[in-house]
């Protein structure tokens, strides 16, 4: 059988890409001390450029902020990651003074400020690890425009359709995660910084500064919002978007699982370590680990989300339970190494083109072209078809005979039994309606299983996913490009300059 491989070579190039960008963003872990560092940069620089801190004060006391992150960047430094840890460092370099780069703070927006930092980190490298399985979703899908295999309703045998036809779907909605990721995160990144406790405070501080310095889109506007109410809403929609493509991986490792009830699967992973064990009792059984592996995950970043539901239902504004950035970051790890799965179980398909096709030829999915191709060809109504179908289909089974054993004669008996009238369909068309391939290659709707419609789906599916890659790419730049100007603002305070 030909197989198309033009869009896998495509999509295997952006794999590639994807992986390299994507280890480059994961060696850059970052902490809560370090977040608190960068907070307390911006706000020096905040506080000398309004004037609110005298600059020389506030040159001191950047002295004061440097000489205290590089003290913890000695290997087995403690690290604190609560502020009134971090204050007393820095009056310790540069004195009681030094307190006033908390000027119209509060520990509230500082804590707000920093789980944003984790979620906005967080979201770009689950981004990261989704378009890395997309790309490999997408390359393997090119491979088998043409591999014809059942599809299910209700756990029963539907209709023939192709691998590509269902695996496309399964991209398409991870591109719809990759839209909600995108939306996400414009409102997981805004500031709160500036709100202080709720209310903000006496000194006009720029908040907008503030924002931008740590690379943020803007600001969360209504200070009270900023800490108390935003806080549960830009947390579970996040989790809510990871929680919902943990539920498309999840159908997707179910899926294959099927298949192994079979004696003779068409689908099956590679054996090797980790991919697949042994029984210690049953010789003959190979476990397959990697796609239960896959499902497992998957639920357990379902369950993940629910507990940071949990943590913010019925609890009042300005309650602690639901602003710990633990569970999210819990989830959105997760949620990676999910991704990293399914990536896994792409990479080591075993697929059975013919074993695929045997098994739609052994059962009756391919009925309802019988009823379209009488009205279709005959002019018969559809419900005179579909009963005259599901009559041969009794009869098949009744007989144990697949679909194209069934005598063309007694084909016409049971149509004149049904309708009075001869069999419009001749032995040809009728052997067509009955066989999976011609259905899936003759389909003609839009997002049909036909190979130039699974094709030009595809490549779609790969310009969304570039789009998506550069997105990516494209905060990456930002954030560093803020870090960077922060870097050198941060650097011309403490010169003096």
């Amino acid at each position: 059988m030909k197989q198309p491989h033009a869009i896998g070579f495509v999509v295997a190039g952006l794999a590639a890409t994807v992986v390299a960008s994507r280890a480059q963003s994961a060696a850059l872990p970052h902490d809560t001390f370090y977040y608190i560092g960068e907070i307390n940069k911006a706000s020096i620089v905040m506080l000398a450029e309004t004037g609110i801190v005298p600059r020389p004060l506030a040159s001191r006391i950047a002295k004061g902020i440097r000489t205290a992150i590089d003290s913890q960047a000695v290997p087995g430094a403690p690290r604190p990651t609560d502020y009134f840890d971090f204050e007393p460092m820095v009056i310790a370099a540069a004195g009681p003074d030094a307190s006033r780069m908390h000027t119209g703070r509060s520990r509230q927006d500082i804590e707000s400020t920093y789980q944003r930092d984790y979620a906005r980190e967080a979201l770009l490298s689950d981004f990261e690890a989704l378009n890395e399985s997309r790309a490999k979703l997408l390359a393997l899908a090119g491979k088998h425009l043409e591999t014809i295999v059942p599809a299910y309703t209700l756990d029963v045998q539907a209709q023939p359709t192709s691998l590509a036809h269902y695996l496309s779907a399964t991209a398409q909605a991870l591109d719809r995660d990759g839209e909600r990721l995108r939306a996400s995160y414009a409102r997981v990144n805004r500031s709160p910084l500036g709100a202080a406790a709720l209310a903000t405070s006496g000194f006009a501080l720029d908040r907008a500064r503030l924002a931008t310095l740590l690379g943020f889109d803007g600001v969360v506007e209504n200070s009270y919002d900023a800490n108390h109410m935003s806080s549960v809403d830009f947390a579970t929609e996040l989790v809510s978007v990871l929680a919902t493509s943990a539920l498309h991986l999840g159908q997707f490792s179910q899926d294959l699982l099927i298949q192994y009830h079979q004696p003779t699967p068409w689908i099956m992973i590679k054996e090797g370590e980790g991919l697949t064990t042994a029984s210690s009792i049953m010789p003959q059984k190979r476990n397959p680990n990697a796609i239960t592996g896959l499902r497992e995950v998957s639920s357990t970043v379902v369950g993940d989300a629910g507990r940071v539901f949990l943590l913010a239902h019925n609890t009042s504004v300005g309650d602690y339970d639901y602003r710990r950035q633990g569970p999210v970051v819990q989830t959105a790890d997760r949620a990676r190494a999910m991704y990293s799965a399914f990536s896994t179980v792409l990479d080591n398909l075993i697929i059975n083109p013919a074993r695929a096709l045997a098994e739609v030829n052994a059962d009756y999915s391919t009925m309802t072209e019988v009823a379209d191709m009488l009205l279709r060809e005959c002019d018969v109504p559809f419900r005179i078809g579909h009963h005259f179908a599901s009559e041969l289909t009794t009869y098949g089974r009744g007989h144990n005979l697949v679909p194209k054993e069934i005598p063309y004669q007694e084909a016409v008996r049971i149509y004149r039994e049904v309708t009075g009238e001869k069999l419009p369909l001749t032995p040809a068309q009728l052997r067509h309606a009955f066989d999976p391939t011609y259905i899936v290659l003759s389909r003609r709707g839009l997002g049909g299983s036909q190979p130039d419609e699974v094709k030009r789906m595809l490549s779609e599916g790969e310009t969304r996913l570039e789009a998506d890659v550069e997105w990516v790419s494209a905060q990456r730049r930002r954030l560093a490009a803020a870090q960077s100007a922060l870097d050198r603002a941060f650097a011309a305070l403490i010169s003096g300059a």
